[in-house]
């Protein structure tokens, strides 16, 4: 199965085309067929959809045959991580084929691929990151957001995520900046061999965004 993979929820956008292959004698296998990553925190609307379109072409294929849509939920910024899950849901209508939500930090967790206590960060921005602890590569803590500070890394082998925001812990680096096409299908695999239907997309933001609807900024000027 070709299966395109996008997250928006770091400052790189995201795309990849991947095939996906169930052998009869052993678990799925993801080979990245084209990945197109370029970091731009403002301008994921702008970049996604073209590289999407040229990893379909480096791929020699059409949309018409993918078979399924894997997108990153975050956790995110608002604004940049609605534009990947909201694209991966306009392919996945057009096409009609399923579009699967998973945690990007799940995704670089499966990139990184660590035996022991795995630490995954991301910037949160606000002097915050996300995080997620993972045992053997199962989550077993997290999502959140916290400040660095508030975050107790002992008993953990390795941080994975940007060197910025991994080095603050000392702790050896796995400098993952975002997930891969490839993790994040890799987090999807068991959901698309079983080939059950996928619930509604519903993005882990984790905070409230800056952005105040005009109710919510007249609330709070009637609280002053």
């Amino acid at each position: 199965m070709l299966v395109l993979a996008v997250d928006t929820s770091t400052p790189a956008v995201t795309a990849g085309v991947v095939d996906l292959t169930e052998p009869a004698d052993a678990g799925a296998v993801v080979t990245t067929l084209a990945t197109r990553v370029r970091v731009d925190a403002r301008s994921h609307a702008e970049i996604l959809t073209p590289n999407i379109v040229e990893c379909l072409a480096e791929a020699g294929i059409t949309a018409a045959e993918l078979g399924a849509v894997v997108v990153g939920v975050g956790p995110g910024p608002y604004t940049g991580l609605r534009v990947g899950m909201a694209t991966a849901a306009a392919f996945g209508d057009a096409l009609g084929v399923p579009v699967y939500g998973v945690c990007s930090l799940d995704a670089i967790a499966a990139d990184v691929s660590e035996p022991g206590s795995l630490l995954v960060v991301t910037d949160a921005r606000r002097r915050e990151i996300y995080w997620a602890r993972y045992e053997a590569g199962t989550r077993v803590a997290g999502p959140d957001v916290v400040a660095p500070a508030e975050l107790d890394p002992v008993g953990i082998d390795a941080v994975a995520g940007s060197a910025p925001h991994a080095a603050v812990f000392a702790l050896p680096i796995r400098d993952v900046q975002a997930p891969s096409p490839a993790g994040l299908v890799a987090v999807a695999v068991a959901d698309i061999g079983s080939r059950i239907d996928p619930g509604p997309l519903v993005p882990l933001y984790l905070r409230r965004p800056d952005a105040k609807t005009l109710d919510e900024r007249a609330a709070a000027k009637a609280v002053k």
